[in-house]
């Protein structure tokens, strides 16, 4: 799998948000292993305007040498990003592990086994799906132009067209690259091609003039000073102009491709279908879990943990009067009642978004008596783009800029309201704002004396089993659903839909199931419509193995707290607990086991 993917590919880009603390001139200062990490980090992320505008630290300064760029997509470009990782592996031995402890010694090793993991994946230069119906330029570089690229004087404006003749160019680069993907025997399975080929389609369907990276403009320029009527418009004029001869021919371009892709393709879903396919998913489930877990073995977990979850929602539909069926039909029957539903329209998208605001100061009153620590950076609750509502999930998160630019962001898809039924939305608010990811992300921002690497959440099964063991908390401990069972029924179905992904991840591309082998396991056992699963299922199958790190992360930290209070009793301490998860920033699952038994000891000896 290629570095540049890794590092700066799609949501990391959007991640990486979460570095903070000191100044960019203390990480060139190549003093001991943190100072050397802090360095290396940076020499990678100056590779990419991208990811420097994502950080939200030197846009629109006299450092900003990069926000009228795009990255380069070559396999040049490929190639020096290798070289240059692995000589920043190679400068860490040099630093330690010999003559380290504490802290020093833990940066150490999260920072080794990050690289390490990079490398394992870059033996693959044809490891993956270049452009998808999730990702790739074509749906993450319009998202973070309109979202990411901050405009706040006339000069950001001409970097913005910068980056919009840019695009072309990063289109065409990445058209040589699938080319060759194709040559080597790696095209996206059948229905990958066609759902990408509809996105492409939709988004230069009307002309440059009403695509959204020029319909975004003029609230933007509406809202710089001194802007005459006169520049408004040539700044229009401009971006108009680079999207119709740049942008859209490169679309064009990548249509033709992928339109011809389609003829040679096949209907497998696994990642076993291209070359080394078997040793690709192998690598991405180790990377993922940040264990050594074989597909079977998440396999297994999956079944059993699906098993355990549908056993309690069973109990709490047939406590709530609702006990013919299965539990799948019933809680199907639940999501289509239409008095469990906001209504489909605009007045109902706001209901929704009022109820999860509301959610949201409920959950923060409270906090207090769980954390010491708590986010201080602003929360907005906001619908996903209606441009990209079609391949968005149901919600997610994105956290503060450095420099206040923007606040945390809990995105909710509205596009269809039915998807997410009142009495699921408590669950997916905890998950992805408070206490989940926005605690999480937010609080790493805080984090003093830590190299970056240690304040990023590149450990999915660290960042997504927090969010899923935030759910659990917020039930057991907060008691968030005393007077809500159905919300609880939520829960729980949350938690199984996460046991599942361990079933069909590992089912598609280890076991070889079909697409519609796993949309039907799927469909069965969590009363989701056809149309959710559908575009979950058609996610893992682009993005193997990401999927195992949720239910993964959190049966690892569940277990982690479980041995602490056997072994502390009444001295366990579940503030002083969660403070030491999310305040020691983010690592491998084996590695934060390690210490948390350094933290039981420690407080055995105290």
């Amino acid at each position: 799998m290629r570095i540049f993917f890794k590092i700066f590919g799609g949501l990391l880009i959007v991640l990486l948000l979460a570095i903070g603390g000191a100044s960019m001139w203390f990480w060139f200062t190549p003093v001991g292993v943190n100072n050397y990490i802090n360095k290396v980090m940076l020499q990678l992320a100056m590779d990419s305007p991208e990811l420097m505008t994502s950080l939200g630290m030197v846009d629109n300064t006299p450092l900003d040498f990069h926000s009228g760029k795009l990255g380069d997509r070559t396999k040049a470009e490929d190639d020096r990003s290798l070289a240059k990782l692995k000589k920043a592996r190679a400068g860490l031995d040099k630093y330690g592990p010999e003559g380290l402890a504490g802290q020093e010694l833990l940066s150490w090793r999260v920072a080794a086994w990050f690289f390490d993991d990079l490398l394992r994946q870059a033996e693959f230069d044809y490891g993956g799906y270049r452009i998808t119906q999730i990702s790739g330029a074509t749906v993450n570089t319009p998202r973070f132009l309109t979202d990411s690229h901050v405009i706040k004087n006339e000069k950001s404006v001409h970097r913005y067209i910068s980056r919009l003749n840019e695009f072309g160019r990063v289109l065409a680069e990445l058209k040589v690259r699938i080319e060759d993907d194709r040559d080597h025997g790696v095209v996206p399975p059948d229905f990958v091609v066609e759902k990408s080929l509809v996105g492409m389609r939709a988004f230069i369907e009307g002309g440059a003039a009403d695509n959204p990276l020029v319909t975004t403009l003029p609230e933007k320029l509406d809202k710089i000073e001194g802007l005459s009527a006169d520049t408004n418009a040539e700044l229009m004029q401009e971006a108009t102009k680079a999207v119709e001869e740049k942008v859209i021919p490169g679309y064009e371009s990548m249509i033709a491709l992928y339109e011809e892709l389609l003829l040679s393709t096949d209907h497998n879903a696994g990642i076993w279908r291209i070359p080394d396919g078997d040793e690709v998913y192998a690598v991405a489930l180790k990377s993922s879990t940040t264990t050594d877990m074989s597909a079977d073995e998440i396999h297994e977990i999956g079944l059993a943990e699906v098993a355990r979850i549908q056993k309690e929602m069973n109990e709490i539909l047939t406590a709530q009067g609702y006990a013919e069926g299965t539990v799948t039909e019933r809680v199907r029957a639940l999501m289509q009642n239409p008095e469990m539903n906001f209504s489909n329209d605009d007045d109902g998208r706001q209901q929704m978004l009022d109820y999860l605001v509301e959610l949201n100061d409920d959950v923060m009153s409270k906090a207090g008596d769980y954390f010491i620590t708590l986010p201080d950076q602003p929360l907005e609750i906001v619908r996903v783009p209606e441009y990209s509502q079609d391949s968005a999930p149901g919600g997610y998160y994105n956290q503060p800029a450095l420099d206040g630019s923007r606040p945390g962001r809990f995105y909710i898809n509205l596009k269809n309201t039915t998807d997410n039924p009142r009495w699921t939305l408590p669950t997916l608010l905890y998950h992805e704002a408070a206490p989940g990811h926005h605690f999480q992300l937010s609080l790493l921002q805080k984090i003093e004396s830590l190299p970056v690497v240690r304040k990023l959440p590149l450990f999915t099964a660290y960042a997504e089993g927090w969010a899923l063991y935030a759910e659990r908390l917020v039930k057991e401990d907060m008691n968030m659903y005393a007077d809500d069972p159905l919300a609880d029924l939520g829960r729980l179905q949350a938690e199984i839909f996460r046991a599942v992904r361990l079933v069909v991840d590992t089912g598609m591309h280890a076991k070889k199931w079909s697409r519609e082998e796993a949309i039907a396991y799927m469909v069965a056992n969590t009363g989701m419509t056809e149309d959710e699963v559908t575009r979950e299922i058609e996610r893992y199958v682009v993005w193997p193995g990401q999927a195992t790190a949720y239910k993964t992360g959190q049966i690892a930290i569940l277990k982690m707290r479980k041995r602490a209070e056997d072994t502390l009793g009444d001295r366990f301490n579940l503030r002083e607990f969660h403070e030491l998860i999310l305040m020691n920033g983010a690592m491998p699952l084996g590695i934060l086991d390690e210490m948390v038994d350094e933290w039981i000891e420690q407080e055995k000896a105290s």
